[in-house]
């Protein structure tokens, strides 16, 4: 997926940073491999998408986002625990 950045204000900025995932790890894992699928239950009013990878300082994390032109707008992010990673490995050993 090209975008040109992120879209970053107070409410998602606090949102994403509330389970301890920094800004730099969220933009640090979009700049790697990710595995972005389509989220359809999550939104009436945009399109939103769910983002997993491994951030800069190497821990998997999974981001919820939508995209506002060409820019992402991360809405929640977390660490993933440790039987989802097993889970993604699996089924993304490609990645």
């Amino acid at each position: 997926m090209e975008f040109d950045g992120f879209d970053w204000d107070g409410g998602n900025r606090e949102k994403c940073q509330k389970h301890g995932v920094s800004i730099a790890e969220i933009e640090s894992m979009f700049a790697r491999r990710v595995l972005i699928v389509d989220d359809p239950d999550n939104s009436e009013q945009e399109p939103r998408y769910r983002a997993i990878g491994t951030t800069s300082a190497g821990r998997t994390a999974f981001v919820v986002f939508t995209r506002r032109g060409s820019l992402i707008r991360p809405v929640s992010a977390r660490y993933m625990h440790r039987k989802e990673i097993d889970r993604y490995e699996k089924d993304n050993s490609e990645l």
